[in-house]
Formats: C-alpha cells, structure tokens, sequence
C-alpha cells in the first residue's frame, strides 16, 4: 500500500508542478489557445489563473518535500486534500461550462488525490 501511495503521489506531483508551472508562465489567452480543453480560462481573471497555478504548484510541492524531508509530514494529505478541492473545483467548473466529457480527467485526478488522503491519513499515515 505504502509503494502504491508514493507512486500515485509522485504522478500527482509531476503533473500539477508542470500544470501549475504552466498556468504560472503563461497568459490566459496563451493558455486558451493550447486548446479546447483549456477554454475554462474564460471563466477566470489573468490573475485567478494564475493564483490557481501556485496553488497547484504548492500543493505538488507539499506532497513530496514534507514526507522527504520528515518535516511535518502531515502536510502531506493536507496538500493532497488541498488537490482535491482544486479538482472538485475543476469539475464544478466543466459541468457549468457542460464540458461533461473533459470532466472525465478532472474527476480521475480528484481520486488519485482523495486516495493519497485516505491512504496518509489512514492506514498507511507517517506518524
């Protein structure tokens, strides 16, 4: 259980310090013109997107470096639930833009991150 945690944790690092990153760098038209998947930009202010980016990026940093540098290692399904949230956020949004089959990704990624909570805060915690 603990090796599938720390796999799972490490993908859902990866991606959101790429995704935040990304978010971060670029504009909002930029990142609208990536393509049909990131029209949900619309919805939000150059500055929304971008603060959605850090918080993605503090999250994917707050899932590994805690447990790593055995630094408050709650932290970790805090950051994780924190992705969660985002996400919950991310489908809210897809479904108000009835973008139900984008949503698909949205809500995978939700599980990923609500199993890391479960899992750390659970039967596999750091204390």
């Amino acid at each position: 259980m603990n090796l599938a945690l720390w796999i799972v944790t490490g993908l859902l690092a990866v991606v959101y310090l790429l995704s935040g990153g990304f978010k971060m760098v670029r504009t909002k038209e930029q990142i609208a013109a990536t393509g049909q998947s990131a029209h949900w930009v619309e919805d939000f202010s150059g500055a929304g997107v971008t603060a959605i980016g850090a918080l993605e990026v503090l999250a994917a940093l707050g899932l590994i470096l805690p447990a790593l540098l055995d630094i408050a290692p709650v932290l970790v399904p805090l950051a994780a639930l924190g992705l969660v949230l985002i996400m919950a956020g991310a489908a809210v949004t897809r479904i108000r833009r009835h973008e139900t089959t984008l949503m698909a990704v949205d809500l995978v990624y939700l599980v990923l991150a609500g199993f890391v909570v479960w899992g750390r805060f659970g039967p596999e915690s750091f204390t």
